[in-house]
């Protein structure tokens, strides 16, 4: 796969934080000294984690899942996760998200993270982004008895364009039964957890939009194809979701996740917003920051693990 860690710091940084034109809310006055924000190459010069095994689901070089496997014979509790990039493969694929997917295998916690084909490569966009994505997906069912992960409590971790694909899969079930999107048999995902997501792609394509421009948010629609591609449009979906968003976050405005979080709850589900402080893109997916503790904790309630915590609806 043609992969640079460095070449994908500076897209990322041209191609996100230059490109936002949503200014987030003013920070609350403190008396204390405010700490920088994180900047990608903050996260990608790091030495990189690697995963136990990756597993093709189709030819091209981003049809793989990166399997990582707890310690110990398990049934282990499992991930499925989904990476960001504005759905272009030049900004990122999936080993952007390898330091929290370690840091979950840590925990004991396995990760199914999954890769597709951005609206920049061939086949990529409507439908083919989709269809990847759910294919990834399923393949986790069908491989959970191979390598002992536990689905019964299955959550769905995506971040940026990640969050959207993310919370898409937990509502394809709902796709209108003409849609060619509509494959294969949906995997049961029990919790959505979008950090800095797009969950609404109808309003991300009102202009200013997004870090990820307008422009992108055609292609991945199909041209606005809102009742298949926008998870407003499927809703409810019936499945417990939580947006975790920074104040700071100058590539995805903070102000999409309440917007989508209220037309939701009006049709019934259940959506959670956790807004953190001191917090821009990059802290949401770097393990040692508060938006990710905030992240793990509500993994570990839709694994039952965290106390005082019961069983979501």
């Amino acid at each position: 796969m043609r992969f640079s860690f460095l070449p994908l710091a500076a897209a990322a940084a041209t191609a996100l934080a230059a490109c936002a034109v949503t200014e987030p809310p003013a920070p609350t006055p403190s008396s204390e000294p405010q700490a920088e924000l994180m900047k990608w190459p903050d996260l990608l010069k790091r030495t990189r984690p690697e995963p136990d095994s990756t597993i093709a689901y189709g030819e091209a070089a981003t049809q793989v899942v990166d399997l990582w496997l707890p310690k110990g014979r398990g049934p282990h509790p499992t991930v499925l996760m989904v990476h960001g990039g504005c759905w272009q493969t030049e900004i990122a694929d999936r080993r952007i998200m390898n330091w929290i997917a370690d840091d979950l295998r840590r925990r004991g916690i396995a990760v199914w993270n999954i890769d597709y084909r951005g609206v920049d490569r061939a086949g990529g966009g409507y439908p083919g982004t989709f269809l990847d994505a759910a294919k990834a997906a399923d393949l986790l069912a069908a491989d959970a008895g191979r390598y002992r992960l536990d689905l019964s409590h299955l959550v769905a971790v995506g971040h940026s364009a990640g969050g959207h694909l993310a919370l898409w899969l937990a509502a394809r079930s709902k796709l209108p039964a003409d849609s060619p999107l509509r494959a294969g048999s949906p995997i049961p995902i029990h919790r959505v957890i979008s950090l800095g997501g797009l969950p609404d792609l109808e309003e991300a394509a009102r202009p200013p939009g997004s870090g990820c421009g307008t422009e992108v948010i055609a292609q991945i629609s199909g041209n606005g194809r809102w009742a298949e591609t926008s998870v407003p449009r499927l809703g409810p979906i019936g499945v417990r979701q939580v947006l975790v968003n920074g104040l700071q976050d100058r590539i995805i405005p903070p102000a999409y996740a309440e917007g989508y979080a209220a037309p939701m709850r009006a049709k019934g589900d259940r959506v959670d917003v956790r807004m953190v402080e001191r917090t821009g893109h990059v802290e949401l997916i770097a393990p040692e920051t508060a938006a990710w503790a905030v992240a793990v904790k509500e993994i570990e309630r839709g694994f039952k693990r965290h106390p005082g915590e019961g069983r979501d609806p």
